[in-house]
């Protein structure tokens, strides 16, 4: 299996150089895709770029499945934000940061990197989910935070092997599918950003910031506080300040 993994996913020389060309054609095709109005078709490219995750046995597909999850994520938000502007300019923005993505981030395997791609993840998520679903029912919005929050905190303490991982994923999950719950029947955008998706960015970020300079040893107690007064100011202004919101659904 590792044998065959290295000839899909070469490590060096001229195929890892191959590999990496190709793997930055996705973020073309799906702008030509999106430019054509094929939108549904960009989004199962996005799907059938990870075929890998079932070049296994049925029993290890829910595993690659969530390993996969934040890659899967953002390719789809990307699709979600070409696809709801129709400025040729900000399509190729997206499709070059989808790139970036592809080439520099997704790759990186250090704690710092891992946790910056869960960290984009639920941010792109989030932002897509209220974009293109903000007048879905509550309880598809509450189930759908729920999976993206669960999936990328899953992502996030992979990096620590941290013995009670999938309790706080569950944890993180109930409490965006909570706050969801709460702010969701009035659902307010600062410009693209749902008060859910600011909310749970401000809150997790701070979180995660603070579990990672915990974990390195960098945490002390200035630093924490801080990061707790900032998270609190933050959330009361929003929370204070909520007619600040162009539109309400």
């Amino acid at each position: 299996m590792n044998k065959l993994a290295s000839k899909i996913k070469p490590k060096s020389g001229f195929s890892h150089v191959l590999h990496l060309g190709l793997t930055a054609l996705l973020p073309i095709l799906l702008y030509v895709l999106v430019r054509i109005e094929f939108v549904q078709l960009a989004a199962a490219l996005v799907i059938l770029s990870k075929w890998r995750m079932f070049a296994v046995r049925p029993r290890y597909w829910p595993a690659n499945i969530r390993a996969n999850a934040v890659d899967i994520m953002v390719g789809l938000s990307v699709v979600v934000f070409m696809s709801t502007t129709s400025v040729g300019l900000w399509q190729l923005v997206w499709a070059f940061a989808y790139g970036l993505w592809l080439v520099f981030l997704k790759p990186g395997s250090s704690v710092l990197l891992v946790s910056l791609q869960a960290v984009v993840a639920q941010l792109t998520a989030l932002m897509a989910l209220f974009l293109l679903w903000g007048d879905a029912p509550l309880i598809v919005l509450v189930a759908a935070s729920w999976s993206v929050c669960y999936l990328c905190a899953r992502h996030f303490f992979t990096n620590f092997d941290e013995p009670y991982n999938s309790l706080y994923s569950h944890v993180w999950g109930y409490f965006a599918a909570a706050l969801v719950w709460v702010v969701g029947h009035w659902l307010l955008f600062y410009g693209v950003l749902a008060q859910p998706t600011l909310l749970l960015v401000v809150i997790g970020y701070g979180l995660a910031a603070i579990y990672y300079l915990e974990h390195t040893d960098r945490l002390t107690d200035m630093w924490r506080q801080q990061f707790i007064i900032m998270m609190v100011i933050i959330v009361a202004i929003v929370l204070t300040f909520s007619d600040w919101g162009d539109k309400a659904i």
